[in-house]
């Protein structure tokens, strides 16, 4: 290998870590804008996760790829290549923005991608190569300090660099490393040397391909692994496909790099014991370095602190990770690798140990700082210098680039599968979440009391108005908070806004209940609103037929009563013209009936004269001669006077003879029969006119029934059309009682909207611990991984057995 005489370690150290650092911050600076860039661009969730996506496959593929033309071209100029596809990858990320084009974006994410995965491992095969054996292990250390923190630190550098420019000025999350990259182009160009391969053999460019298509299918098959639902998605197409591509394709791999004269990845390395071993400790170094990433996100639930405070956590994480990575460099010049790596394991299982059983069962400030020191302090010391060390020392020299890009890449496998697994932990204890704060929920609205919701209930069942519900049952809505409840209910809460509850923070929690709430009423008001309005709108066509009726049949009695009155005005007239003809023929009856008196008394008066002169008569017929000549009067005794009237007396004082005697007596009795037929045409007549009023009388009395039973009518169909105007008056009362009620039921429903959120508030405390105890067992599960992973490391590290090279 080739180097320069007089080298400025201190300049060139700082070259190659800015970058390190620039390129790792960039595997997570671009999480917290995810959803701002693919609003922008106009596309969705499912599209927009590839710019990180597109990212980590294209930096996993390049990696080797890189390292092995190092080895031939030479570590300054790759890594200057490198910095320059970087930045230039940048630039273009962030003119995609002016362009608006998603397609664009991709494409600069690959092309900004394969130069970050060309620094890592060309920086640390310098520091590992060229740098003097007493500076080599702080420079390997500083290399693994710088990567983990500025891996962990990506994410809140992003929401930085966005709080200060805006969400609407994303692109400057991808400008901002366009003038480091400039700074470590200009200063890497003067300061770096330019260290090479002597030898140059044939480019191994079939298998560099292979290699980078089995990468990018081994790396996306397992991206898209549910652990939790290995079977479903093993048999998945995101995944079987190019699971099985990277199998047909091992073989052909092996087979190229067989008969390679300088192969891309030596195979020897997997059947090299130590070497394997050193591999293996490095997907187990990315395993526990993915369980970093949820630091933050389980700070801020044990500290019930908001999202995004908990990136200031991150910062012990750094300030000791960064005090370890040195630190262990110069440990390990001086006790070795596995003495540091072992240090390391150790540190993470008792931190992850110490936060499974303490600082999430009493969370605080110094339980958490003392769980991030120790985890912090552990991956300073795994990360950095030991094995590259161990690496290095199982190859020679002039494959220093090609071995610790492989050291990279298998590093990049841990880093792949672990966030799978451990999203999967936070995930399914996120499921439990939306179960235990179902419970926690109100799973009624009390409605406000509609007014006169009684009052209409009792009024629509007396005027038989159909379709009205019943209004006071809806002061009370039953809420199903499940998205496939089989139960009744008036809502139904969709998965998405479940899944945006389990995806909660335990500060955002109760908002996010609330905004299920608010969905809830927007999805449940107009629909309750909608069947009060219905079955009202139905009760006013009710009331207003009703009424209408009400109208038609009051005018209809209102015609008949002009009718009854008309009626009753004629039978009037008519009793009237009667009791005019009654009267007149009663007038009559009494001058037939006085003539009839007079007649009877002539009669009797004639009839006491005859009889009178009849026995004057039969007296002097038996006195016969013997009676003076001398008027009658005079010739009778005094017996005989005395039983006779003066007026016969006065008569007989005239009558001489028997004969005269005798002719008054006749003409007394033809005036009797002539009175006596007189009297009796009378009393025919009389009897005529006692018949012709009683008939009349009969007639009148008729007339006047039917006047009677007319005036009650009228009468009675006065008092129906009262009632029936009281009716409608209370029909139209009705009416306005709908009116005001169908105008309450807005306010009724925001006052309950209102009452549900107090309620929900008002449960903010329980609903928190709920959420922040069930949460729990998701971190203690993803720390449980880290320190089971830490522990099988510790094992490994027992087999791993130190060969010194022939050049050392």
């Amino acid at each position: 290998m080739t180097k320069e005489k007089k080298l400025n370690f201190g300049l060139i150290l700082t070259v190659y870590l800015l970058g390190i650092f620039m390129g790792a911050v960039d595997t997570g600076i671009v999480t917290p804008a995810r959803t701002v860039i693919q609003d922008s661009l106009g596309v969705n969730a499912n599209t927009g996760i590839w710019m990180i996506t597109i990212y980590t496959l294209a930096y996993a593929a390049s990696i080797p790829v890189m390292g092995k033309l190092a080895d031939r071209m030479g570590r300054r100029t790759i890594y200057l290549l490198s910095i320059f596809l970087f930045g230039l990858g940048s630039l273009l990320c962030g003119l995609s923005h002016n362009m608006g084009s998603f397609t664009f974006l991709l494409i600069a994410r690959v092309i900004q991608a394969i130069g970050g995965g060309g620094i890592m491992p060309v920086a640390t095969a310098e520091f590992g190569t060229t740098f003097p054996e007493e500076k080599r292990g702080m420079a390997l250390g500083l290399v693994g300090g710088v990567y983990g923190v500025a891996n962990i630190i990506g994410a809140s550098i992003g929401s930085a660099v966005m709080d200060i420019f805006g969400t609407t000025r994303w692109e400057f999350i991808f400008f901002v490393n366009v003038p480091i990259a400039v700074f470590i182009l200009i200063a890497g160009f003067f300061a770096l040397p330019n260290t090479r391969e002597k030898a140059q053999s044939k480019i191994d460019g079939l298998g560099i391909g292979l290699l980078v298509i089995m990468v990018l299918c081994i790396m996306y098959g397992l991206k898209n692994i549910d652990f939790f639902n290995f079977t479903d998605t093993l048999t998945g197409t995101d995944v079987y496909p190019y699971l099985i591509a990277f199998c047909l394709l091992m073989p052909l791999f092996i087979f190229v790099e067989h008969r390679a004269e300088d192969p891309v990845m030596h195979l020897e390395y997997f059947r090299n014991k130590r070497i394997l071993i050193t591999l293996t400790v490095a997907v187990i170094t990315g395993i526990v370095l993915m369980g970093l990433v949820f630091v933050p996100q389980m700070c801020e639930n044990c500290m019930k602190i908001k999202t995004g405070d908990g990136g200031y956590f991150v910062i012990i994480l750094g300030i000791f990770a960064g005090i370890g990575a040195p630190l262990s460099g110069r440990m390990t010049d001086q006790r070795g690798p596995k003495f540091v790596l072992s240090l390391g394991f150790l540190a993470t299982i008792a931190g992850s140990l110490f936060l499974i059983f303490v600082t999430t069962v009493y969370p605080g400030w110094i339980t958490v700082i003392i769980s991030l020191v120790l985890i912090g302090t552990g991956i300073g010391f795994t990360m950095g210098a030991p094995l590259n060390y161990m690496m290095l020392w199982e190859v020679d020299l002039r494959e220093s680039n090609s071995a610790l890009a492989t050291l990279s890449l298998v590093r990049s496998l841990g880093t792949v599968i672990a966030p799978a697994i451990m999203v999967g932990f936070i995930a399914h204890a996120g499921a439990g979440v939306s179960g235990d704060l179902m419970k926690l929920m109100p799973t009624e609205i009390n409605v406000p009391k509609l007014p006169y919701a009684e009052e209409l209930n009792q009024a629509m069942k007396e005027q038989n108005i159909k379709g009205m519900p019943d209004l006071t049952a809806m002061t009370t809505v039953k809420i199903d908070l499940t998205s496939a409840g089989t139960g009744n209910s008036d809502v139904k809460i969709p998965d998405s806004l479940l899944t945006e509850l389990q995806n909660s923070d335990v500060t955002s929690v109760t908002a996010s209940a609330r905004d299920m709430a608010k969905y809830m009423f927007e999805e449940m008001s107009p629909k309750i609103t909608a069947k009060i309005y219905d079955g009202v709108d139905q009760g006013i066509d009710g009331v207003n037929t009703a009424i209408t009726k009400m109208d038609t049949a009051t005018a209809k009695m209102k015609k008949g009563q002009a009718g009854m009155t008309k009626g009753i005005s004629g039978m009037t007239q008519a009793l009237a013209k009667q009791d005019a003809a009654l009267a007149k023929m009663r007038k009559g009856r009494a001058g037939i009936e006085k003539g009839y008196e007079g007649v009877s008394s002539g009669i009797a008066a004639q009839k006491v004269l005859h009889d009178q002169l009849s026995t004057v008569y039969d007296y002097m017929e038996t006195a016969g001669t013997a009676m003076p000549p001398a008027p009658y009067a005079s010739r009778l005794p005094e017996s005989v006077k005395s039983k006779l009237s003066p007026a016969v007396l006065t008569m007989l004082e005239k009558v001489y003879g028997q004969q005269q005697l005798k002719g008054m007596i006749d003409g007394f009795a033809d005036n009797i029969t002539t009175l006596t037929a007189k009297a009796d045409k009378l009393r025919a007549s009389r009897n005529k006119l006692d018949k012709g009023i009683a008939s009349l009388t009969a007639a009148r009395a008729h007339v006047a029934a039917k006047r009677s039973r007319l005036i009650s009518q009228k009468a009675s169909m006065t008092a129906a059309i009262a009632k029936i105007k009281a009716g409608e008056n209370s029909t139209r009362e009705t009416l306005r009682q709908m009116k005001v009620l169908k105008a309450a039921v807005p306010g009724a429903f925001k006052t309950a909207e209102k009452n549900y959120l107090k309620d929900v508030d008002s449960r903010s405390g329980k609903i928190e611990n709920t959420f922040q105890k069930t949460l729990n067992v998701g971190f203690r599960q993803i720390y449980a991984m880290t320190a089971i992973s830490s522990a099988v490391g510790l094992l490994l590290l027992m087999l791993y057995r130190r060969k010194l090279r022939k050049d050392q």
